[in-house]
């Protein structure tokens, strides 16, 4: 029979794991204008297509500034997140749980920047 000891030990450690995955409200950066940030895994793919819907972004709105990975990205991610002055966030696309193919995971540009007309106005 297994100890109660190591039991505990271990669902302690799930526990610590999920609290570093979770980033509080005030961590979050803060920005003086509307900020477009694209977060992208690091592969080819997704680059290219973060190139592409980048540069639509900046066509159709370029008083807005686009981010492309600030931070280290998350594997196999590709989202598109505006960030409000007042420290909100709005999630344009997230294309995480989307796919098999892998195509689904990636949106046409005008979507976005459809979406993204529509919380600026």
């Amino acid at each position: 029979m297994a100890s109660r000891g190591r039991k505990r030990k271990a669902e302690a450690e799930v526990v610590s794991a999920a609290e570093k995955r979770e980033k509080p409200a005030g961590d979050r950066k803060r920005v003086e204008e509307a900020t477009v940030v694209i977060e992208h895994c690091t592969s080819r793919v997704y680059g290219r297509n973060a190139a592409a819907l980048s540069q639509a972004l900046r066509l159709d709105t370029p008083e807005l500034p686009v981010e492309v990975n600030p931070a280290r990205p998350r594997r196999g991610s590709f989202e598109v997140t505006l960030l409000r002055p007042d420290g909100s966030s709005v999630e344009l696309w997230t294309g995480i749980k989307k796919g098999p193919p892998r195509k689904l995971k990636f949106p046409e540009p005008q979507e976005v920047v459809k979406e993204l007309k529509k919380y600026l106005s």
